[in-house]
């Protein structure tokens, strides 16, 4: 849970994927926020494309409740599928062991990444008896039909839904539109009808209905998990932009004919994918990474903060520059946050009424509360990493003032965002830092001297000779009119 909130009021305005507009966002009871956010199929260890999803709405949840609301976070996974079937057939070895796994991963790396655990994780093994009722209710008011090969949903009998969240219509729909439904052979009476239950084919897993041992259809799943869980109305739906058409369409179709009323959703979000390079993140392109993956080679953190430095709605490219960047950037955060936490430790200073702390709150709160703008959020903390480094860089040794730069840095960069470290943590490397300033101080004040005599007689190729050497010690060299300082990277 979050710390104390926010004082004063501000208006959160949410960007709604069904009105495809900005609209204010107001809870169906006042101070409590239900949000449903579709999570993993785990046949695969997850990617980055999960994390991007996981931290989008983790930050959307830390801002609410940063933000005064209880909120009650509910994030699925989906462990009956056909990829997990597939993978679980090859393996030799039960559906569950394929899916438990890769949930373990989900949490082990997702965990390091900072991403707070949901208050539940529902499963579709786990929701099968709501699934099977939903789908009689449907089957009895006349939206759904059985099928020798299952039960579908026929569009047809509520064709004012169609496009709530896309904008297309019945006729814009392209053929196959049902999702992870194999056409092959299908009962489907329209080829724009969907799966609600798939009877089971030999040596599948399956559950026994009124319709026959089959298993659920992939989209009648998050309806009667988050019905379950966050009742006949709720606030937020959420989820990547590849499940707004058709995962999410047929979630309205589906909830909002069972219980006859609409909207069901009050508010439709959705986080923007990862390209990789410019190009679509795929295994077929050889682009695909998952979190392990990255985690090989940048710290969860540094991940973390490049996954936030755009807005949560808009696709995310992950190259060699932004990681860079964002290397560079989370760098400073950490190297100046753990020395002034090191300087002022003891000491507990409100940053309360320090002017460029207050404006940097303004703003920040100003950006957070336009559709969750975690960009302009980093721009406010790199200005205070900024002036902290001034501050530290200074002959003032204000150890006051460093604990307000703290306090901010914690409840900002830290509660609201997810990209600090614990305090213990943050004074550890500190000190890892002092050591190692210590053992390498005479060399790298030798190295200074014979940079500066390479300047002067302008031999540059040996001038960056040296500079190359310090880089490979770990000394980042800073050159300004006040002379030459370095630190520990």
């Amino acid at each position: 849970m979050m710390a104390t909130p926010l004082e004063g009021t501000m208006t959160l305005r949410v960007y709604d994927t069904r009105s495809r507009s900005k609209r204010v966002f107001k809870p169906l009871v006042e101070g409590q926020v239900g949000i449903y956010a579709c999570g993993i199929t785990p046949y695969s260890p997850s990617h980055i494309g999960h994390a991007r999803q996981a931290i989008a709405f983790d930050i959307i949840v830390r801002w609410l409740r940063k933000s005064g609301f209880k909120v009650n976070y509910i994030s699925n996974f989906t462990d009956i599928d056909d990829k997990i079937i597939s993978v679980s057939l090859e393996e030799g070895v039960n559906f569950l062991e394929v899916a438990n796994r890769n949930i373990d991963d989900y949490f082990t790396v997702m965990d390091a990444l900072n991403v707070l655990r949901a208050d539940a994780y529902p499963r579709v093994t786990e929701t099968i008896p709501e699934i099977i009722e939903m789908i009689q209710d449907l089957i009895d008011k006349k939206h759904a039909y059985e099928a020798e090969d299952g039960v579908y949903f026929e569009i047809d009998t509520a064709p004012e839904k169609y496009g709530q969240l896309t904008g297309q219509t019945l006729d814009m729909v392209r053929k196959g539109a049902g999702g992870r439904v194999d056409n092959t052979g299908s009962g489907k009476r329209d080829h724009r009808d969907f799966a609600l239950w798939k009877l089971a084919k030999e040596g599948e897993p399956n559950w026994e209905s009124p319709w026959g041992n089959g298993r659920p259809g992939w989209h009648i799943e998050c309806s009667a998990m988050s019905l379950k869980h966050l009742g006949e109305k709720f606030d937020i739906h959420g989820g990547g932009s590849d499940l707004v058409f058709p995962h999410h369409e047929a979630e309205i179709f589906q909830s909002e004919c069972c219980l006859g009323h609409d909207p069901v959703v009050q508010y439709w979000l959705h986080n923007g994918m990862i390209n990789i390079d410019g190009e679509k993140m795929s295994k077929s392109v050889g682009n695909f990474w998952t979190v392990s993956d990255a985690l090989e080679k940048i710290e969860p953190l540094v991940l973390r903060y490049a996954l936030i430095n755009a807005p949560y709605r808009q696709p995310v490219d992950f190259n060699s520059v932004m990681i860079d960047d964002s290397i560079s950037h989370h760098g400073r955060l950490l190297s100046s946050y753990s020395e002034a936490l090191y300087y002022s430790e003891g000491i507990r200073n409100d940053y309360s009424g320090i002017e460029h702390l207050d404006e940097a709150t303004r703003r920040i709160r100003a950006g957070m509360d336009d559709d969750f703008n975690t960009r302009i959020a980093l721009v406010e903390i790199q200005s205070v990493v900024k002036s902290l480094t001034s501050l530290i860089d200074s002959d003032e040794n204000d150890t006051h003032l460093m604990s307000a730069y703290v306090q901010w840095l914690e409840e900002f960069a830290g509660e609201v965002l997810g990209i600090l470290p614990t305090p213990s943590v943050a004074i550890s490397l500190h000190e890892e830092k002092i050591s190692r300033r210590s053992e390498i101080s005479s060399k790298v004040e030798s190295l200074l001297e014979m940079r500066e005599s390479a300047r002067a007689s302008k031999n540059w190729p040996e001038s960056d000779r040296i500079r190359d050497e310090l880089t490979e010690m770990g000394v980042v060299v800073e050159d300004s009119p006040d002379g030459t300082k370095w630190r520990i990277s």
